[in-house]
């Protein structure tokens, strides 16, 4: 008989970042429930069971029946079609619960995960327990070191993600000698674009790129990530370096993205 205690439900959004979770869970023991989000997981990920973002009530009968108390929430969901999330009779009242205690996307996300506890489920962090999937330790992730010149940068860049992350108006910011873009409800890959757009005819490179946790966000739930795609962006900004947080942001494939890194001499520290 499994312990049930090692049982848990992975509920997977958009891109690869479910497929590396539900294998690093696994490999650490877990008998993982895959639950796939309708229009945005990938087929790939063959989950268990396929649920519009409305359906908690499926999902709820299904992890009761098999004895799973524990959920992990992985993945993009991007641009959300109302249409289809046509909530079920027990998302409405998760729904209500959290619509009165949210103030903004973050309380969102604490209100969330406290309506879940109240029904039973305990909301577990991915990168807890399977710390393979961020940065363990802080520092210098790659061979390629900063320069004197960038250490302004980082530290004005840290200081900057902190001050928007406190006011939640986004998670990552710019910064080359002078604050040159701050996330807003456009996102992160939006915001490195208009970067690129800008500076295209800029032969000069410069300056870094920081995607932090917010002060006091619940690290449960939409944390940060980097990937490959992270790397070639930086690049085509012609940035130096990427800063994350240890243990709170999530690496796509963490050997690629250091070689990655590496090869395009943009260093990554963790703080």
């Amino acid at each position: 008989m499994k312990n049930t205690d090692k049982k848990i439900a992975l509920f997977a959004g958009a891109l690869s970042l479910p497929f590396l979770a539900r294998d690093a869970l696994r490999k650490n023991g877990w008998d993982v429930y895959v639950i796939g989000l309708k229009n945005f997981y990938d087929p790939k990920l063959n989950p268990d069971l396929v649920i519009r973002l409305g359906g908690g009530g499926t999902a709820a009968r299904e992890c009761k029946k098999r004895g799973i108390h524990k959920l992990v929430f992985v993945g993009a969901l991007g641009h959300v079609n109302l249409y289809d999330i046509r909530p079920d009779f027990w998302s409405i009242s998760v729904l209500l619960s959290v619509l009165k205690h949210q103030r903004g996307y973050d309380s969102m996300a604490v209100a969330f995960n406290k309506a879940l506890e109240k029904r039973g489920y305990e909301i577990v962090a991915a990168q807890d327990l399977a710390p393979e999937l961020v940065f363990d330790k802080p520092g210098i992730q790659t061979k390629i070191k900063p320069a004197k010149s960038d250490e302004r940068d980082i530290e004005r860049a840290i200081q900057v993600s902190q001050t928007i992350g406190r006011e939640d108006i986004g998670a990552s910011v710019v910064v080359d000698k002078q604050v040159v873009a701050v996330e807003a409800a456009e996102g992160t890959a939006r915001m490195l674009e208009r970067v690129v757009e800008m500076r295209k005819n800029r032969r000069k490179t410069g300056g870094v790129f920081a995607k932090m946790t917010k002060p006091g966000q619940d690290l449960r739930i939409d944390i940060p990530a980097i990937g490959i795609d992270t790397i070639k962006a930086v690049k085509a900004a012609k940035l130096h370096g990427i800063i994350v947080n240890a243990k709170t942001c999530f690496v796509i494939d963490k050997k690629a993205v250091l070689e990655a890194a590496n090869k395009a001499k943009i260093f990554i520290k963790a703080i």
